[in-house]
């Protein structure tokens, strides 16, 4: 990774810093030409790339928590204009243990491949009329899907070039403020404060979403090459890049978990644990849940060819209620998942395929497979399944 460890501490260190960016033979900019009358600090230097950013809000505390990745904005190129092709076409580049993040939208089901994703980090796509934000940081290997829709306005989502606690900060062309990718919350700009929608997805491999959408698409390499990891060994080190806080050492920085804000409540499944235990019923704030995971999906951020990658397995959580009966879930002696109260099987993706409840969906808990420093840096008070009530 060609990223350089500068820092954005204070408004000083941030002019110098934010992408390496060139003034050289252009005017500087008065306060006049800028959103902001009286910003807090000089922002001369960067005011010709984010001239429509307004400066004057932003979340208290930020501009100390902001560095450089390294690259320009969109210096990691987003995708505006997704190309997709059927499962027999990605086939041909695809092996089943290959990651993907998987979004199904009132049966539109899409595929995207993380060799893609890891190289763009964005995807802006329509579902229907619906435009969405497909996301992928691997620095903290937090996928996730946004609305993009804000006060009736279609934002196109583009990478920054900054990062915060590691993970990605995302700008709209709209008001050009940031957005954190993590929280998918407004930090600075005319949108500080505002929260996007967060859409369900599953981070598969991809045989797993064959088989659960055989008539699914696929985004598409649009004849370019991808399948090499850039960060090789990356999801094995216990010393982040690019992050300036205190790791919370309950797990090793790079751990994987499945952590979501359930019913109010920061909480974290690690995959070693679920691992061990790939069925869990849960009540979390009165809410009972399920968590549950598979094997067969290759990390992305481990081998230098992604595909062969260690198996980390796909993880998802799930509302246990289905039409009006609380269920609870085990592993039968086939590895099956099986409902306790009608026997029916049911999938990672929360869906009933054999019995007699075929057919039916339980309904998914927002909760991703994140890094563990990231999710803890930012939920801090995070109770962690397993872990902390062995303390």
């Amino acid at each position: 990774m060609n990223l350089s460890r500068k820092w954005l501490l204070g408004a000083a260190s941030m002019i110098a810093v934010v992408f390496g960016l060139s003034t050289a033979g252009q005017a500087t900019p008065t306060h006049a030409q800028l959103s902001c009358d009286n910003p807090p600090f000089d922002v001369s230097q960067i005011s010709n790339v984010w001239n429509l950013t307004d400066f004057c809000q932003f979340e208290e505390g930020i501009f100390g928590e902001i560095l450089s990745g390294g690259v320009p904005r969109d210096g990691i190129p987003p995708i505006d204009a997704p190309e997709f092709e059927s499962i027999e076409v990605a086939s041909e580049w695809l092996q089943p243990q290959s990651p993907v993040l998987s979004v199904e939208i009132e049966g539109d089901a899409r595929a995207y491949p993380l060799a893609i994703m890891t190289r763009h980090e964005i995807v802006n796509d329509v579902f229907d009329e619906r435009p969405v934000a497909v996301t992928f940081c691997p620095l903290c290997n937090s996928g996730i899907v946004f609305d993009r829709v804000v006060d009736d306005e279609t934002l196109r989502f583009g990478v920054s070039g900054l990062l915060r606690n590691s993970d990605l900060i995302m700008w709209d062309d709209l008001t050009q403020s940031w957005w954190q990718q993590f929280t998918g919350q407004g930090i600075v700009g005319e949108f500080t404060g505002r929260q996007l929608e967060t859409l369900p997805s599953v981070m598969a491999s991809f045989g797993q979403f064959v088989e659960q959408y055989p008539d699914g698409l696929v985004l598409s390499r649009s004849g370019r090459s991808y399948g090499s990891n850039p960060y090789v060994n990356y999801d094995s080190t216990d010393n982040p890049f690019l992050f300036l806080g205190e790791v919370d050492d309950r797990l090793l920085a790079t751990e994987r978990v499945l952590a979501g804000m359930i019913a109010g409540e920061p909480t974290a499944y690690p995959f070693s644990v679920l691992r061990g235990e790939p069925v869990i019923n849960d009540t979390v704030g009165g809410l009972d849940v399920v968590a549950l995971w598979q094997s067969g999906k290759a990390s992305a951020l481990d081998a230098a060819v992604i595909d062969d990658g260690r198996d980390v397995g796909t993880a998802a959580l799930y509302e246990r209620t289905f039409d009006g009966e609380t269920l609870t879930f085990s592993l039968d002696e086939d590895d099956n998942i099986r409902d306790d109260q009608t026997g029916s099987i049911w999938n990672v993706f929360g869906t009933a395929v054999e019995g007699e409840l075929a057919g039916g969906q339980l309904r998914q808990v927002l909760a991703a497979p994140h890094f563990w420093f990231a999710w803890a840096a930012f939920q801090p008070e995070t109770a962690i399944y397993g872990i902390d009530a062995a303390e």
